[in-house]
Parts: structure tokens; sequence; C-alpha cells
């Protein structure tokens, strides 16, 4: 049956991403006792670099969605009584196009013996009869990491208002020989063609991460299997676990139980070492439970990731009325608590993509979800513009802090391209080190993004060409260093990835949506994202500007760029 797939990926998928953040016993966020009665009231929530089209609450700290009967639910963890990690409930908003949403009350709580320490992430499965359970982790009083289940309370509401923890729980102790401080986020259930519900939860032993395999004929009674479905040494605890079929061919999406010849399987996993996301591409062998990733996925810190910037805590889920696969991912400050407080909120939902594999079967392809087009608003567009070294041509017209940005570079030839120094493994080491403003040969060539009138702000996202063996290495960057004005409690990092694509039209294409103070980017038609947050202090508002820009030899055409004032999303 294919019931797990249409409920409970949805569910799953957007119930649990802000809730898989904080997973942790061993505390992957801070606690702050002394701001946690700081109570922030609606009227002094500040709008400076609150996004507009990226999902947020009212206010309050956030990090944080499912499809049931033509209605998107996006779950997430929330605190109602600051803008600080801490008194953490499961708030519930819905939606009927993923950008505009609804909020309601609170769906989860801490209440039972079971969960009385925290209500962390988790999945949701659709179960025969179109009955929706979420799969979640709590916190019991001896501060265990135990798996528990929750149903809806009236199954004709639409909106599933209410949830039922039966007092049966926990359904899923961690056991002998599993580490009770590391023992979460169980994933999207399957269901077996022997008619077992299979799950995988996150866990290590010792720095080995582990995705722990459990089945069940009746989803009450779990058995833990004798070999997890995969592990990796020195990867440290497996966080907010995500395991889906990807056809070989085509973009469309497949259900979780689907398994066979002509599809892989992709595992995801958040790596608390260094809070960055991993993923490979492999095969999933049914019957004896195993996945093992392709050759050509390192499966480990070096690894494919779905963004080289602030992305984490991510969940896809199979959307049955488009036949896709979303992936939603979660981007925390990157400024201080204190600021948090300050401004009232903190923490935001990117805009959910549609997920499908390249046609070389080695990576996976992630693009904006059709729907954000619809907040499209006035347009400019530049063709043919010729930059040579040095030059930055401002895009006028728009609303540069809240845009769509779409271009397509090119260049005549790669023949200054210069060499690729092998020991630049690590792209965000590369970018670094040479930055914006050292000049090269075919790049830097990008965008300069939320930029103040003098450029003594901006934020670039930038591609660089190099000549390796027998190949050229595109470097793509997403610089935060010039970012802001400010320094004291800003993180401002200078993000990259390497993007895997033939230059043999001698083109590349960029996608940036800028919402105030973040920039999510796609390069090369969605192989490589980087996401920034971003605290301007003059590129602000209507005082934020747009351009493009080359810092190299070799010339830069924009083929055509088409740009977009963005229309603020409801949340009401």
């Amino acid at each position: 049956m294919n019931l797990s797939t249409t409920f409970l990926s949805l569910l799953l998928g957007f119930s649990f991403f802000s809730l898989f953040i904080n997973n942790g016993v061993e505390a992957l966020h801070k606690i702050y006792p002394e701001l946690q009665s700081i109570q922030t009231d609606a009227s002094v929530v500040k709008p400076l670099h609150r996004t507009r089209f990226h999902f947020q609450p009212r206010r309050n700290w956030i990090n944080g969605p499912m499809y049931f009967n033509g209605i998107y639910h996006l779950f997430y963890q929330y605190n109602p009584k600051g803008a600080v990690w801490g008194n953490i409930v499961w708030a519930h908003s819905i939606s009927r196009d993923l950008i505009n949403w609804k909020p309601l009350k609170a769906a989860i709580y801490p209440s039972k013996p079971f969960d009385i320490n925290g209500c962390w992430s988790g999945s949701a499965t659709v179960l025969p009869g179109n009955k929706p359970v979420i799969l979640y982790t709590g916190i019991d009083p001896q501060n265990r990491q135990v798996q528990n289940y929750a149903i809806p309370a009236n199954l004709s509401d639409p909106y599933l208002t209410e949830w039922i923890k039966p007092d049966h729980n926990p359904i899923v102790d961690p056991g002998p020989g599993v580490n009770a401080s590391a023992f979460r986020d169980p994933t999207t259930a399957w269901l077996s063609k022997s008619g077992h519900w299979k799950t995988i939860i996150g866990s290590k032993r010792k720095r080995r991460g582990m995705a722990y395999l459990y089945r069940s004929r009746d989803f009450v009674k779990w058995t833990k299997a004798k070999h997890p479905l995969h592990s990796a040494a020195n990867t440290g605890m497996w966080e907010c676990p995500d395991f889906y079929p990807v056809p070989l061919r085509g973009r469309l999406g497949l259900d979780p139980s689907v398994t066979g010849n002509w599809v892989k399987h992709v595992l995801k996993v958040s790596l608390d070492l260094t809070r960055y996301e991993y993923y490979t591409v492999g095969k999933y062998f049914p019957k004896k439970d195993k996945y093992v990733p392709d050759n050509t996925s390192v499966d480990g810190w070096s690894g494919l990731r779905y963004d080289y910037g602030n992305f984490y805590a991510s969940k896809s889920f199979y959307d049955p009325l488009r036949k896709r696969r979303v992936l939603w991912g979660w981007a925390n400050e990157s400024d201080s608590a204190q600021d948090d407080v300050s401004k009232g909120w903190a923490g935001i939902q990117l805009i959910p993509r549609t997920v499908w594999l390249d046609h070389n079967q080695k990576q996976l392809i992630q693009w904006p979800v059709e729907e954000l087009n619809t907040l499209r608003g006035k347009k400019v567009v530049l063709s043919h513009q010729k930059l040579l070294k040095g030059h930055t041509v401002e895009v006028k017209g728009i609303t540069a802090a809240q845009a769509d940005v779409e271009v397509i570079f090119s260049f005549s030839s790669l023949d200054k391209a210069e060499p690729f120094d092998p020991r630049w493994v690590d792209a965000q080491a590369a970018c670094d080190q040479l930055g914006l403003k050292s000049q090269g040969g075919v790049g830097p060539f990008g965008l300069l993004t939320l930029a103040s009138e003098n450029l003594e702000e901006f934020t670039p996202v930038f591609f660089r060409i190099f000549k390796a063996h027998h190949k050229h290495v595109v470097l793509m960057c997403s610089d935060a260093r010039s970012s802001s004005l400010k320094e004291d409690g800003l993180y401002k990092p200078a993000f990259a990835g390497y993007v895997d694509i033939d230059l043999s039209s001698k083109k590349l294409s960029l996608r940036s949506l800028i919402d105030h103070s973040v920039v999510e980017s796609f390069g090369g038609g969605g192989k490589t994202c980087i996401t920034s947050r971003v605290y301007p202090t003059k590129g602000v508002f209507n005082d934020a500007h747009l351009h493009v820009f080359n810092n190299g030899t070799e010339a830069i055409t924009v083929e055509y760029l088409s740009a977009w004032s963005m229309k603020s999303a409801r949340v009401n």
C-alpha cells in the first residue's frame, strides 16, 4: 500500500522540521534562563530584518511541516514566551499553497510522563483508512529520549486541530546498548511488501553515526532490527534522518514505500558536530533492510549537502497533490540571543523546494516550489549587458530588499581560468581565502544583494571558475563578511560549495531569493544551493540596492536577467 506516502510523508515532512532542531538532551540549543521570563509585546516586535515571504510566526522563537485532505500542515517548535529557545510547544499553521499560512492553536505540548521534559521532533504516517499518526521523540522524567505517537482527536476535522497522546506511550524505549541521550527523530514510516511498517531513528555509538531500523505490524509494537539501516564512522550524532526514493529519470516524487531497480534512495542526516546536513544517493535492499551509498557519494563530512549555508533540520515529504517531493529546511539567526530578544523574534522556515535526481544520478536538484511565483510583482529585465573587469551595474526598478532574481551569465572563453589548487578541497576555505575582492580570470562574477547606496554593505553571491586536470571547477560563494557594518554579535561567514556542471555552453545560471535578512541562492539550475542570514544597517527597506558585477579579467555578459519585487506572504 502507498498510504504511508500520501499523508505520512507530508505530515511527517512538514510537521517536524522545526521540531527537529532541538532534538538533543545534549543541548543543541543554548538555554537562556535569565531571558525566559521576558515577554515580548506584539507592539514592540521590530520589522527591521524580518522576512516577508518566508514563513515566520508573528513573534518569538521558532525553528521549524504535512498534507491532509487538501491542506498543508506545518508543525514547528515555538516558544510562546520569548524569542530564545525554551518553553517549547508544537505550534501549528495551515496552508493551501505552501506560501500563505494561517496559525492555529498549539498541537502538542509536554503533558505526560513520557514527554514531560520535552516534545521533540518526529514524523507522520497515514495508516489504512486515511488515519494519520505522528511519531515523535519525548523526553521522560529520567531525561531519556523515547519514541511516542499521537493521533488526531477528530478525523473529520480538516484542520486536525486536536491531537491525543495515548497513555501506553512510549512505544519505543532506547533499550540495551542504545545511548538514551542520543536517540531521536523517527522518520516517515514506509510499508514493506512483508506487511511491516519500518522507520529509522537517529543515534550514535561513540563517534559512529547510526540510523537504527525498527519494524512493526500494527504501528504500536515496534522491534529493533539486528543491524542499523546504515551507519558511518567518525560522523557523530545523526539528527533528523530522512530516507526516501527518487526515480532515476524525471522530476516526479515518490511515496516512501516505493522500491525497485528504477529508483535510487537518498539518506540525509543532520550532523550535530558540524551543524550541517549531508546526504548520499545509493541503493536500498529491502529484504536485508540495508542501505549502501553509491561510490560516487562521499559518506561523511565532505559529502553532498542540500545547502552549503545556514540550513538545518530539514524534512522532505511526498506531495500526492502535485506528485512531487518537497524539502523544507530551517535557518536560525546569525546574531546574538540578546539581539533576538530585542527584535522580538528568531528563526525562519526557508522556502520549500522541489527535489529530484539529477540526470547524472549522482546528486539532487533543488528548486523553489512553483507556488512562490504567485508572489512575484513588478518585473524588470536586463539583457545583453557586458561586464568588463571591475564593472558593476545596478538593477533598478524593483524593491531590492524583497526580490526574486533569475540571471544567466555567459562568457566567450575559459582560457583565462586560474589553475585550481588541489588543496582547496573545502569550498568554504577557498571562498574565504579568495573572496570577492581578489581579482580572478573567469570571475568572480555574480550579484551584489542587500547593498547600501555607496556599497559600504553588500552580500555578494558569485561564481569563480578554475582550470583543473581535464576539467573546470566552478566555485559558488555567498559571502556575508561585507553584509553589515555591525560587528558585535554577528556571525558573518563566507559560505561556499562547488557546482558540478558542464560548461560547454559557456553559461551559468543563478537564482537568488532576497528577503530582508535572508538570501537563498540556487546555482547551476539548483545543483548547488547556499543560504545566508545577514543583518545590514544601511541596505534595508527602500535603501537596499541590487547589482550585477564582474571582477575577473574575462568579460562576462548578463545574457538575461529577470528580477521581481516580491509581495508579502499572508500569515494571519
